[in-house]
């Protein structure tokens, strides 16, 4: 007695259907509103960012976009024979002395010791970083604009990863700077000493204190990325209600 092959479907759609009828005429929530709630479709708000991280991302974009005018960093020295000090700005494009002539005695120190001299032309990361930034800014400022969430999140993590890469390069610059010193030719020998400024904050190198920290253009460029950062979990738009969706 061989059973015959058993169809499930015409029953499972059966019952399918009939939950869809009960649905409708008990006023239970139906099929539409249950795909509305699990699925979001393109073009709604959920596609699209909120007002506020819009508002963030703009914002953080101007920001970067207006860094670029003023210096990012400065670095400066302290020592009895100089009270009054020396210093250095590091802007996107170039590098300067704070003062007419501190670049040139910062150099003229830097030979005394076997350090190499600071060259604004031979530093090849700023050929590139201002117009960089400024691009970076101007696609901020569209994506704003448009209103993608997907592209605001997208924008954010390329923000904070060009940070986090910026400064282990800026770190990166200092050590070599600090530790590849020309022992042959240098004045002033002193074994196992190296002259690495601090990345942020003061140390005591020698007699000198060197002190590291954001100038102004550093400063906005910072809050530049803290709003990237918050424009993320900002930037989801309010859910459509159940009512709206069905």
């Amino acid at each position: 007695s061989r059973r015959g092959p058993r169809h499930h479907a015409p029953n499972t759609c059966g019952r399918l259907a009939g939950r869809a009828r009960r649905s409708r005429s008990g006023g239970e929530t139906t099929i539409m509103t249950i795909l509305a709630r699990a699925v979001p479709v393109s073009g709604t708000a959920l596609a699209r960012a909120s007002f506020r991280g819009r508002l963030l991302l703009a914002l953080s974009a101007g920001l970067l976009g207006l860094s670029v005018l003023f210096p990012l960093w400065r670095v400066s020295l302290t020592a009895p024979q100089y009270p009054e000090g020396l210093g250095m700005y590091i802007w996107a494009h170039t590098v300067a002395g704070v003062g007419p002539n501190d670049l040139q005695n910062i150099n003229g120190l830097n030979h005394y010791i076997g350090m190499a001299t600071i060259e604004p032309d031979e530093i090849p990361e700023l050929r590139f970083m201002r117009p960089g930034m400024l691009a970076m800014a101007a696609l901020g400022l569209a994506l704003a604009a448009m209103g993608r969430r997907r592209s605001l999140i997208v924008w954010s993590g390329l923000l904070l990863l060009s940070a986090v890469v910026g400064m282990a390069d800026f770190y990166k610059w200092e050590y070599d700077y600090g530790h590849n010193l020309d022992m042959e030719n240098a004045p002033l020998k002193i074994p196992g000493m190296s002259y690495q400024p601090p990345l942020i904050g003061s140390k005591k190198l020698l007699n000198f204190t060197a002190t590291s920290l954001p100038a102004l253009g550093g400063v906005l460029a910072i809050a530049s990325v803290v709003l990237a950062t918050a424009a993320i979990p900002l930037s989801r738009a309010a859910s459509p209600s159940p009512g709206r969706a069905a």
